[in-house]
């Protein structure tokens, strides 16, 4: 282990120390605020704190072993579990790597997901649906809530755009990876001479932001426009301006929502995705200029950025970012995601140790 690392390890070591004795006092217990984030630290520190002594305990053992080589009796007993000892140490040092990674804290938020035909038509807006449809699936394997915020149903299907509100924590940081350009490859249902056509979609992941983290917009920066809402929901809702269109001037984002009956409550669920979306402009502008020679994971929700291809005719699935392919599409349009999201993590996951192999 780099002396570097195992400098860190030692403060981080030390912190949580202190973290525990905080804990005890008096005055920490009666100041809610603090008690929350330094238990919030301690949880953090633990795991790594536990593996660390787990290394440091190996490493003596490795050195208890060596000495014995010198004892004629106990050399091969000695080698034996230094064999064993020096395969754990690696096992731990590698843990370690991975519990000192940089936390993306935008990873234990919900998340808005955007869904959006592209080019091909109805044929776009039906794809819109199956991949609604596919993220919905994978949502409630995991018992997260999911709510439409607004939805532009396409004319033969499925949806021209859809935006819905996952509200879990955790489920920003498993979802992250796919924004970007979707593709299939199939023969629409309007086809009559069997060819196969070619559809897209954009997707776009944007973490649910606490209020009091969100960028400050100016009122003066906003046009916001009421309309009737369209589709289900009843009478009150049809004959109703409660839906809200906010164009942000400066940038020309647009957000509309109209999954609530109140005015207030639809501009509220609007602003929450217009923040969101202008603070997810922001961090992607950093990340590319601070990582323009590093091979980026993370989609920026373009459409000319295309990380998947789904081809039905032939049941295969391909993530481009880091060319993988599976032929288990059914299984994936069914919910099953962790397929593709497993990979991504651990590809993400090297691509940090590299990086931190390089500026220990």
């Amino acid at each position: 282990m780099k002396a570097s690392i195992r400098a860190k390890l030692e403060l981080l070591q030390k912190r949580h120390e202190e973290v525990e004795m905080l804990l005890g006092a008096t005055c920490v217990i009666t100041d809610q605020d603090r008690l929350r984030a330094l238990s919030k630290e301690y949880a953090q520190l633990t795991d790594v704190t536990i593996c660390f002594q787990s290394w440091q305990h190996v490493q003596k053992n490795i050195l208890t072993a060596e000495q014995l080589l010198e004892d004629v009796e106990m050399r091969d007993m000695a080698q034996n579990e230094l064999k064993q000892f020096r395969a754990n140490l690696a096992g731990l040092e590698q843990q370690l790597r991975l519990l000192l990674l940089p936390k993306d804290l935008d990873d234990e938020h919900g998340c808005f997901l955007e869904v959006r035909a592209g080019t091909g038509g109805d044929e776009a807006a039906l794809f819109a649906g199956d991949l609604f449809r596919m993220y919905s699936r994978y949502a409630e394997i995991y018992h997260w809530k999911v709510e439409i915020v607004s939805a532009n149903d396409g004319e033969h299907g499925g949806y021209k755009e859809i935006i819905a509100k996952i509200s879990h924590e955790g489920a920003y940081g498993q979802l992250k990876f796919e924004s970007g350009g979707h593709r299939v490859q199939r023969v629409p249902n309007t086809e009559s001479q069997g060819r196969i056509h070619t559809s897209a979609c954009t997707v776009a992941v944007m973490p649910e932001i606490p209020e009091a983290e969100l960028p400050v917009i100016n009122t003066s920066d906003l046009r916001i426009d009421t309309f009737r809402s369209s589709g289900a929901g009843g009478q009150h809702v049809n004959t109703t301006d409660s839906a809200i269109r906010i164009t942000h001037i400066p940038t020309g984002l647009v957000v509309e929502c109209q999954d609530e009956r109140s005015q207030h409550k639809n501009k509220g669920k609007a602003l929450s995705i217009l923040g969101a979306r202008l603070r997810a402009a922001e961090l992607q502008r950093r990340h590319q200029e601070e990582s323009s020679t590093r091979r980026n994971l993370l989609g920026s929700g373009d459409r000319s950025n295309r990380i998947r291809t789904y081809n039905f005719p032939q049941g295969r699935i391909t993530d481009h970012r880091i060319g993988l392919t599976l032929y288990r599409l059914d299984e994936v349009i069914e919910g099953k995601l962790d397929l593709l999201i497993q990979p991504l993590m651990q590809e993400y996951q090297a691509d940090q140790l590299a990086a931190l192999s390089e500026n220990p």
